[in-house]
This record gives C-alpha cells, structure tokens and sequence, in this order.
C-alpha cells in the first residue's frame, strides 16, 4: 500500500468527521513522504491544519464550492479529457467494464473518474504503474493547481505534490489549453446548474471511445472504496 497516495486521496475526498480524527496520522504520513520536496511537503502543511481544525461546515461549504459548483475544477478527470463529447460516456463505461471484469462493483456514487477514487487504486499497485497513470494526468494536475493557486486555496498543494509523485515533465502547452477555459463563477448557481444539465455524461455504446493512452491505463487499475457523500443543500 502506498500510504502516500491514500492519504492524498483521502485529503481530497469530501470532509467528514472521520478525516478530521484522521488527519493527524494523515498529516504525518505526508511530512514523511521522502519522494517529496522538503518545500512540497511544507507546503501540505496548511491544507492539513485546516482540514485538521477548522468546523466541519465551513469545510464542506468550502470543498463544494470549489469542487462540486466548477467544473474547470472538477474532481472527475474525464471532465478534463473529454469534456462535454460523447467519448466521456464511452471511456466511463470502459472502466466499469474494467472493475467488472476484475469481479469487482465500485463502492462509492462518485464517478469511477473521480480522483480520490482513483488514487485509492494507485495506492495499491504498483509503484511504476502508479507513476505511468499520474504522468498521463500531470497537465490536469498543473492546471488545477494555478487555478486553486489563483483563488488561494491551500488544495493546491496536493496538485503540485502529485505533479512531483508523477516524475513526469509538465506539457506546457497542453495546461495553457485547460488554462484557456475561463473559471467558472462559484456563486452564480443559476448558471452553473445550467451548464451541468447541458453536459450531464452519456454512456455511449462505444467502450472504447475516448483517450485511449488513459483508458489502457486504468484499465489495470482495481476498485475504489471511497464512500460516497452527502449532496450538498442548496
């Protein structure tokens, strides 16, 4: 088990009670993290005090207003492949194919794309297995750490730290075209609810529409145990 990897995953799942027990284990493991910078591991630090200390509403409020009401910061890694196209149906049916095929059934409601989930897999694979699928997603890493960076929050850090477990060199040119699509506006609900309808994810016939780089990858991946959260009020 690659205990890195499973607390980076656990870091970005949705706050609960549970993690905030948890984040003082959490947080040593990442300060321990020998494969990351002395400054990368600093820099982890803040997202782990607050996570550790802050009330449990305010974070919920905090991590859906980020994640959950913006799409260029969504959590779900096809979003940032495939976009709105048909082939996010497609490449979502072929990994469950994947874990079916595996004999195994998700445990979660989140999208097998979602990246907690999918760093609940790496962490139990192999150590170059787990590389070759962080380096296929280091320019959604990048991307998502400047925006996080733009709006101060202290979930970058988890971004840049698999930007570095990943060992891969940053596609500069692929993140200014994810970079191009202008930030979404968190607190304007009416429009975001009307631009999730618009893109809600088919699943196509087609198992192997898609990226297939991505899809080859994850398609040795096992399956997620990640629970799922409660929708947030409106």
């Amino acid at each position: 088990m690659d205990r890195t990897l499973k607390a980076l995953s656990l870091v970005l799942s949705y706050p609960r009670a549970e993690l905030q027990a948890a984040m003082p284990e959490i947080g040593g493991v990442l300060a321990s993290e020998t494969r990351l910078t002395a400054a990368a591991r600093r820099d982890l630090r803040p997202l782990v005090d607050t996570l550790t200390a802050q009330d449990i509403y305010e974070l919920e409020e905090a991590y859906v207003g980020l994640f959950d009401r913006s799409r260029t910061l969504s959590l779900n890694l096809f979003e940032h492949v495939h976009g709105e196209s048909r082939d996010r149906g497609g490449a979502m049916v072929s990994l469950l194919e994947t874990y079916r095929e595996a004999g195994f059934e998700p445990a979660t409601s989140e999208l097998p794309d979602h990246l907690p989930v999918l760093l609940e897999f790496l962490a139990s694979r192999p150590a170059e297995e787990a590389r070759e699928v962080l380096a296929d997603a280091v320019h959604i890493f990048e991307a998502l750490a400047t925006r996080l960076t733009r709006r101060e929050s202290p979930y970058a850090a988890v971004f840049a730290a698999l930007q570095q477990l990943s060992g891969a060199k940053v596609d500069v040119e692929a993140v200014s075209e994810l970079l191009q699509i202008p930030d979404d506006d968190p607190n304007d609900l009416d429009a975001l609810d009307e631009v999730w309808e618009e893109s809600e994810v088919v699943f196509g016939p087609d198992p192997n529409a898609g990226c297939p780089q991505v899809r080859d990858i994850l398609s040795r991946m096992d399956t997620p145990v990640t629970p799922a959260r409660p929708v947030a009020a409106e």
